[in-house]
Parts: structure tokens; sequence; C-alpha cells
């Protein structure tokens, strides 16, 4: 594991954690919940494992939490406002190799990530995921296969797709050479 991963694998735990337990939930209660099991989520919270792509969709859909939001605890706020590229903290899926920077703090009021999808990669997230939000998907280099609950769309450089009513989704990169797209969401009161 990276240097870069490391340090973000106790913070994710203790958010996780913080979370479940803010709401009383026993791990079995997260796990009916999330469709995680209870090992799993007790593992995570030890920081004996960093959860996949996968796995934190599946958590922020039982905490009604974007991922950005469950992540937010990793990438501390800058003083002065400015977040400069080298100093900020990139999380990495340890199964698939995504990558995810948030670029706004978590006191800005639409939450916007950068991600770089390697080549092959896929992710899906349960349809919970995508309640309480609205997204915007653009994709800046590459080309990504969106599946939109039984729709697909490829999109390429430039191409972005707004998101309608909540849907199982899929992430994929179905090339040879990694994509990189932004994810812009803002939250509303009803799915």
């Amino acid at each position: 594991m990276s240097n870069i991963v490391d340090p973000l694998v106790g913070r994710i735990a203790t958010r996780i954690r913080a979370e479940r337990e803010g709401r009383r939930w026993t791990l079995a209660q997260l796990a009916d919940a999330s469709g995680v099991s209870s090992a799993m989520i007790s593992r995570i919270e030890r920081g004996e494992s960093s959860p996949s792509a996968v796995i934190l969709g599946k958590l922020s859909a039982a905490f009604q939490l974007s991922i950005a939001a469950l992540l937010a605890e990793t990438d501390p706020e800058p003083a002065s406002g400015v977040r400069r590229r080298d100093e900020a903290v990139e999380w990495r899926d340890p199964g698939t190799g995504y990558r995810r920077r948030q670029i706004t703090g978590p006191d800005f009021p639409a939450e916007i990530a950068e991600i770089h999808l390697p080549a092959g990669a896929r992710v899906p997230y349960p349809a919970a995921a995508f309640a309480f939000i609205r997204q915007v998907v653009w994709v800046l280099d590459g080309e990504l296969t969106f599946h939109d609950g039984d729709t697909v769309h490829v999109l390429g450089p430039g191409d972005t797709i707004e998101l309608g009513e909540p849907a199982e989704r899929a992430f994929v990169n179905a090339t040879g050479s990694e994509c990189r797209y932004t994810v812009i969401l803002t939250r509303h009161t009803a799915p």
C-alpha cells in the first residue's frame, strides 16, 4: 500500500465508526442497511482493511451521505482557501486502482471530485447511493461507459451526463487507457 493511502485508512475507519455510532447502530444493523458484511465493516472500522469504492458506495447509501461526505474528514480544509494539487489527499480503491481527489471542501455548497478510472476498471453503485443528490458527470480525458439503470452511455472528453432519479449505476472504463472525469453533486431533500 502506498504512503498516500496508509494515513487515510485510519481516518476512514474513524469516520465510518462515528457515523454508525452516531446513529446508535450495531454492526449488524449497518450490515443490514448497507449489504456489507459485519465482518468487513468491523475490519474497516479497526483500520485493518481499506474499503473499496463499491463498499464506500454501499456504506454512504446506508448513511444517506455522499461518498465525498463520508471521506470529508480525510481532506482538511486549507486555511487560505487555496488547495494546491500537490497537497491534496487522494483516496485510492485498493481493488480497482480507482483514484478520487476531492476538489471542494466540506463547507462548499457543491461537492466536486476528480476521478481517475484505470483501464478495465468497473465501479458499480446501488441506487440508494444516489438518493437525495443531484449529480453531473463530466468526462475530461478518455472514454467512460456509464450504466444508468438499464441504459448505457459511452462518454468521451467534454461529454456530460446529468443524473436523474436514483438507479443502480456503474462507471466502467472498457478501454486500454485511463479515464479521468469529474463528479459534481448537490444535495436535495427528496430522492
